[in-house]
């Protein structure tokens, strides 16, 4: 017989990782800065090595919307590169077609952009894109299929998408860097992680 997963709530995740990721989130968690449960006020107040790096991990995969095999694999392709892992890490997770719309407005939240992509609703250089974990690459121009009537999301604004609010779509100019990245993640406790 197989297992029946157990649904935890976004606030309920929230508030164990302590991580704003849904606007509503950020009343639930100043009423209760604590973890859920019977026992989240009176959890221990030291965690260990591999926890905070298992936390960091687990807010990563949450607030991109990832599960662990998807997140495993983005690791991997990190690790292979050159370049710094954890700056390539977050440049990959980034630069996935589901953020891009979120981060220029064009969705409210990151499920709400890869719900969209998913039904088809957005073209990569006027093709359209129905794979949310599609990478887009610098000067590609992402818009929506209908532009009747659509409007921009205010969202805090990146230095590396331009936003067209008359041809209504956005454009890739730049690959980021990690200091033009706005998270809080700490992607060293992430390759901590990995390398064990």
């Amino acid at each position: 017989m197989a297992k029946s997963k157990v649904y935890t709530s976004p606030i309920k995740r929230s508030r164990r990782l302590d991580i704003h990721v849904l606007a509503k989130a950020d009343k639930y968690l100043a009423r209760r800065p604590y973890a859920p449960g019977q026992h989240g006020q009176s959890r221990r107040s030291k965690p260990s090595d591999y926890a905070l790096q298992l936390q960091e991990k687990q807010r990563a995969k949450f607030i991109y919307g990832l599960r662990e095999r998807q997140f495993r694999n983005i690791f991997r392709v990190a690790a292979k590169g050159s370049s710094a892992t954890g700056e390539k890490l977050l440049q990959l997770l980034e630069l996935r077609l589901d953020n891009i719309i979120y981060r220029s407005g064009m969705a409210r939240t990151r499920r709400q952009a890869r719900q969209l992509v998913t039904h088809g609703h957005f073209c990569v250089n006027n093709r359209c894109a129905t794979i949310p974990s599609l990478t887009v690459s610098k000067d590609d121009i992402i818009s929506p299929k209908n532009k009747e009537g659509f409007n921009f999301h205010d969202t805090e604004s990146v230095s590396w998408i331009k936003k067209d609010s008359k041809k209504i779509a956005s454009q890739l100019i730049k690959i980021p860097s990690r200091l033009e990245i706005p998270t809080e993640l700490d992607e060293q406790l992430i390759i901590e992680f990995y390398s064990r």
